[in-house]
């Protein structure tokens, strides 16, 4: 892990453009200075990329996104009873080292508070021994009175509460295990929700049904804005909107509790059991992402697993995992682990920045990532059963939920590497480039997980305020898949076409695309242009025209370019925000693609890459830039900050590197 070393609560994010300017010293004063100076930025940044490489031949790096998986950590231990005080103490380190001056936790650096979070945070340590009436604890407990208390927290930090009797279960959303029987047909069955949730809510089902608690350890009435009354009361909406309908399905489904048969209550826990079980990855986990396994681990003890069941013993083994240790007193949990994306996208960047295709480098990478892709069916073949597998996953280990975005880059980077067997990389991206085009969804476009993932349905649950619980196809992915079809001289098949089409629809107004998995309308334009290009647009076509100007309008003075995550609930926020090295490289290829090697725009560009690059070759980029869901769940991954910036450097110096594959095997 590579720590940062602001304060607490992080550096303010100003609304305006960054005021840092080149100065006379660094600014280029010419095309031969701007190439001398990418030339040297690229090859510190190649160096210190090419030393970071695992000797298996992957690339991963951290994967931060905020307390709450600290917190939610300590209190599966405590639940479990396998608490042990040096993780405490080390997970409470971390979570302190976050908190902000004025008390709460933020889900992102330089973000505003999060109650969620902040309660969370609060509760994890005083489990770890921290004294409520220590300073940090009253102003914590403060601004979470201030801002509503418990009641108002999400309904999944309300779930770990009730685990320890500090909220009824009584007054939480209903979910009934069976659920889990619900034919793909009937609305709200689990596969009209997105994997993610999928895996969560059914755990979550058992531990509904069971309705645990186990001791506190002490009160939490500091956190309520009235102890005596802590959930207020909610009128019910209008029974003619979707919010009143669902309220009264939630009203109905806790009548149905108390009158459920328990041999069809029974039967239903045995089957989610059994769900439960078949997905468990080899290494433990659960898809490859934490809160899955931990809301499995609790709902399987439930259900009278032994924590030294092997199912068991595995998945906590699997959770120490997620851990990193970036000193011997401090611990943080990664959500999630992307080696597999973190190695395509290292592999597209070395290449693209003139490392020789046959590189030890690339091929050990190339290796590694053939003997990843997943061949055999997942959860996705409910929706195609009759397709090939041939995709890969995000993570180490998750078998059950290859996907379409992984899938395409991990082809666009194979495709670039001279592996000595050729046959052996053909067989992978025929299988590849086949599954992924049995997975475009009905309208032409990718959703990441799944096929024609869009009931707007499980969006409206009471339970689900938690972040986007469905996978509906983004520009971001349809453009990687178009990028990786055109990659495999498939631009002129009718089903690439329609994905364009798609694409061009999708263009906001202003020229930009929204960003599904990268923060937001930067990362959507700087991976549609270049597809579109790859696709046969030509660089005069008006879409990408207004991509190019849009891009330029928001430059930051300071030469490169950022946006905030607040831009995906507040538009002041697009494409505004402190200057990033992974967002300057997404700028840097939509205006490369687009034919403006030698505009103004990206020879700024390039010099705020070089002007900010440490000695070492590596960008400090403490903002986060990555995306779990839009606003409620963000992602700082540690590599972008180079992988993308020499990216960008690489194309710039030598173009394309897939184009010079074409011309040199031609």
């Amino acid at each position: 892990m590579t720590a940062t070393t602001d304060g607490p609560a992080g550096p303010g994010v100003s609304g305006t453009k960054n005021a840092e300017r080149e100065t006379p010293a660094t600014a280029p004063t010419g095309t031969g200075d701007i190439t001398a100076l990418a030339e040297r930025t690229a090859a510190r940044a190649v160096d210190h990329l090419l030393a970071r490489q695992d000797e298996a031949g992957w690339w991963k790096g951290d994967l931060e996104t905020n307390i709450t998986m600290d917190a939610e950590d300590l209190l599966l231990r405590e639940f479990l009873g396998i608490r042990d005080e040096r993780t405490f103490a080390a997970a409470a380190r971390f979570i302190r080292s976050r908190q902000r001056e004025d008390g709460a936790w933020a889900t992102f650096h330089g973000g505003p508070g999060d109650l969620s979070a902040t309660v969370e945070g609060y509760v994890a340590l005083k489990l770890a021994g921290d004294d409520p009436e220590a300073p940090h604890m009253t102003r914590a407990a403060q601004w979470v009175r201030e801002h509503g208390g418990v009641a108002r927290s999400r309904v999944f930090t309300r779930i770990w509460l009730a685990l320890f009797g500090w909220w009824r279960w009584e007054d939480l959303p209903e979910l009934p295990p069976e659920i889990i029987w619900f034919p793909k047909w009937v609305p709200l069955n689990i596969y009209d929700f997105g994997c993610w949730a999928r895996q969560t809510i059914v755990p979550l089902t058992v531990v509904s049904a069971f309705r645990p608690v186990h001791p506190a350890p002490f009160r939490l009435d500091e956190l309520h804005r009235d102890p005596a009354r802590p959930v207020p009361f909610t009128p019910m909406a209008p029974a003619t909107t979707w919010d009143g309908a669902f309220q009264r399905i939630d009203r109905a489904l806790h009548a149905y509790r108390k009158v459920a048969s328990r041999r069809l209550r029974r039967a239903a826990l045995k089957e989610a059991s059994r769900w439960i079980i078949e997905r468990q990855e080899n290494d433990g986990c659960w898809g490859g992402i934490q809160p899955p396994a931990v809301y499995s681990l609790i709902a399987l003890r439930l259900l009278g697993y032994d924590l030294d069941h092997p199912v068991m013993r595995a998945g906590l083994e699997s959770l120490d995992r997620f851990a990193v240790w970036p000193d011997e007193q401090t611990r943080m949990i990664e959500a999630c682990q992307s080696p597999v994306w973190d190695t395509c996208l290292a592999s597209i960047a070395l290449a693209d920045a003139g490392l020789p295709r046959d590189h030890p480098a690339l091929v050990k990478a190339a290796d590694w990532m053939l003997g990843e892709q997943v061949v055999r069916p997942g959860d996705w073949s409910v929706r195609r059963p009759h397709l090939v597998p041939g995709g890969w996953a995000f993570e180490f280990h998750n078998d059950n939920y290859p996907d379409t975005d992984d899938t395409a880059e991990v082809a666009l980077a194979l495709r670039r590497i001279r592996h000595p067997d050729p046959e052996r990389v053909e067989r992978a991206l025929s299988r590849a480039v086949r599954w992924n085009l049995g997975m475009q969804s009905g309208n032409g476009a990718w959703g990441a997980f799944d096929v024609d993932n869009t009931s707007t349905f499980p969006n409206r649950l009471p339970f689900c305020d938690f972040g986007e619980v469905i996978d509906p196809p983004s520009a971001d992915v349809t453009a990687h898949v178009v990028e990786m079809l055109a990659a495999e001289g498939k631009q002129h098949d009718p089903r690439t076409r329609k994905a364009v089409s798609w694409l061009l629809a999708e263009q906001e107004a202003d020229g930009s695309w929204f960003g599904r998995w990268g923060v937001n309308y930067l990362y959507g334009t700087g991976s549609v242009v270049p597809a579109l290009v790859a696709a046969g647009l030509p660089t005069s076509h008006p879409a990408i025209r207004r991509a190019v100007r849009w891009l330029e309008s928001v430059q930051n003075d300071d030469g490169g370019w950022g946006e905030d995550l607040r831009s995906y609930i507040d538009a002041e926020w697009i494409a505004n925000g402190t200057s990033t090295a992974s967002q300057t490289g997404w700028a840097l290829m939509a205006l490369l693609a687009a034919g403006e090697k030698d505009s103004k725009a990206v020879e700024r560009g390039i010099g705020w890459l070089a002007r900010t690059q440490r000695e070492d070759g590596y960008w400090d980029e403490p903002c986060f830039t990555g995306t779990g869901f839009p606003w409620d769940f963000s992602i700082n991954y540690h590599l972008y900050r180079m992988v993308f910036p020499l990216t960008a450097l690489g194309r710039y110096l030598h173009g394309d590197g897939l184009e010079r594959v074409v011309r040199r095997d031609a």
